[in-house]
């Protein structure tokens, strides 16, 4: 199993965690793959040391895979969540109250987006 966190938006138009699993299967000698997930594209992104982003949807449904530093992650509902590098989130609030996003450590940040279809 590969975990991950969604984001996304309840019927009431808040923003919740949910822990997630990918299934693997096994591949032989390359090791372990999940099935194809169907993507538009590859986005590269580095924010300031100083990145504290209000509340906002994602733009669209994607993935987000953290390659260092540490975020804090609010909904609205006031949950807070820190992820850090290697970590890999699921953004589905397109809508609604959206969340918070700040870095908690002092350096340029770096990720990268996944958007899907």
């Amino acid at each position: 199993m590969f975990k991950l966190t969604r984001v996304y938006t309840d019927d009431k138009d808040d923003s919740r965690f949910e822990d997630i699993e990918i299934t693997l299967k096994e591949a032989g000698e390359i090791g372990f793959l999940s099935d194809l997930i169907p993507a538009r594209g590859l986005i590269f992104r580095e924010v300031l040391p100083t990145y504290d982003f209000d509340f906002h949807n994602a733009p669209q449904r994607q993935y987000i895979i953290l390659l260092d530093g540490e975020i804090e992650i609010e909904t609205s509902r006031g949950e807070k969540r820190s992820f850090g590098g290697g970590e890999i989130l699921l953004m589905e609030d397109t809508h609604g109250k959206g969340h918070k996003t700040r870095n908690l450590e002092n350096i340029k940040r770096r990720s990268i987006f996944i958007p899907l279809d």
